[in-house]
């Protein structure tokens, strides 16, 4: 099942010699785990809510393989490049199957009572 690194970051001005550099060397990190960007610098159009900042998405064949990526010492060594000039928050998420259904969930859910209790915004 294919697994996503999705990054919210909030960028500080223009990018500097480290940031450059951290976006030169990233692929290079990702290329033994097969991941490769999905979205990469593009412009945000927020139709809901408020998205500040810039968001990235990076694919990988599975949840093995993004993990294997964020804990390689090549990419960890690339980090405090990205971290030391812009905060955000990084998540590692699994996607669904090609044959998903929405409502087969939902009945799933309305059969065991209803959805567990949804993590509030902090």
């Amino acid at each position: 099942m294919t697994a996503y690194a999705i990054a919210h970051l909030y960028p500080e001005g223009r990018p500097n010699d480290e940031v450059i550099d951290y976006i030169e060397r990233i692929q290079a990190t990702m290329d033994p785990y097969g991941g490769r960007f999905l979205v990469h610098n593009s412009p945000v159009e927020v139709v809901e809510g408020a998205w500040p900042g810039a968001v990235v998405v990076l694919a990988f064949p599975g949840m093995a393989e993004a993990r294997a990526w964020y804990a390689s010492p090549a990419y960890q060594e690339l980090v405090p490049l990205r971290t030391r000039h812009m905060a955000g928050d990084v998540v590692l998420v699994e996607g669904v199957a090609p044959d998903y259904d929405p409502a087969a969930t939902a009945a799933a859910l309305r059969a065991a009572g209803g959805a567990a209790p949804v993590a509030q915004r902090p």
